[in-house]
């Protein structure tokens, strides 16, 4: 086992460490570390991020579950045309892309460089989502017509399934938003909502890459126990400044990641 070797399956501790912290995050930095210290191609590392954080997510929706803080009727609302949208970007979507997407003169945007772009822009909003304050954390529960859900699941599902993330940070901001579910419950409801959506994503990925489980599994396991860990310290640290921080890092992530794909 080399060294790049033993960073990436640290860098995978963390992930799991920062899902089990502040309940999300976790693709924003699998799909960076697979790319830029691993090696892999945008369009694998997107595919084995969302096996990585679809797992942890399963863990971590027991956890919460245990706590009494996941809502199972709105995350299965929200996921069946998250996932339908997950999958169908996965399978024919992600694979459609060219491999040149649009020559300027002597520069050309490739299929790879539009991923970890876009990815990148997803990366701004998230981190906008975690440094600024909520509002809705006390919000009231009540429901919005179904309509509306389907079209916000097939909306969230479609750019999670191009970016290989779960979007847990996409999810919570909706759940409070459009669903008015409390903070603290959004946060495990979403988790269901990552699982469902990250393993039929990947599902998708399995019919058209080849995958590397050995590697894949071993990384998962990591990041598993990285979230164990994660949430027996969560008791101990203040979760808004944690994710006011992992906020500001996040920022700066999609700046650096923009620079390197377009210079």
């Amino acid at each position: 086992m080399d060294t790049i070797q033993i960073l990436g399956y640290i860098g995978a501790l963390i992930v799991g460490l920062v899902l089990g912290l502040i309940g999300g995050g976790g693709s924003i930095l699998t799909v960076p570390l697979l790319v830029y210290l691993l090696g892999y191609n945008p369009v694998i590392a997107t595919a084995y991020s969302l096996f990585v954080v679809g797992t942890s997510s399963m863990v971590g929706t027991y956890q919460k579950y245990k706590k009494g803080l996941v809502d199972f009727k709105t995350g299965l609302a929200f996921s069946f045309p998250s996932f339908i949208a997950v999958y169908l970007s996965r399978r024919y979507l992600v694979p459609g892309i060219p491999d040149t997407i649009i020559s300027f003169g002597n520069y050309q945007l490739t299929k790879e460089m539009g991923i970890m772009i876009f990815f990148a822009i997803i990366m701004l909003i998230a981190s906008f989502s975690m440094i600024k304050k909520n509002k809705n954390e006390d919000a009231i529960e009540k429901s919005q017509p179904y309509y509306k859900t389907f079209i916000q699941g097939l909306a969230i599902g479609t750019i999670t399934g191009i970016i290989g993330a779960g979007g847990g940070f996409l999810y919570v901001p909706a759940l409070v938003i459009w669903a008015n579910i409390p903070m603290k419950k959004a946060v495990g409801t979403s988790l269901v909502i990552v699982t469902i959506n990250s393993l039929i994503g990947f599902i998708g990925d399995v019919q058209t890459l080849y995958i590397e489980w050995v590697f894949l599994l071993v990384f998962t396991l990591i990041s598993i126990i990285g979230i164990i860990l994660g949430v027996f310290l969560s008791k101990f640290v203040s979760g808004d400044k944690l994710k006011k921080s992992f906020g500001v890092f996040i920022l700066l992530m999609a700046i650096y990641i923009i620079y390197k794909e377009l210079k």
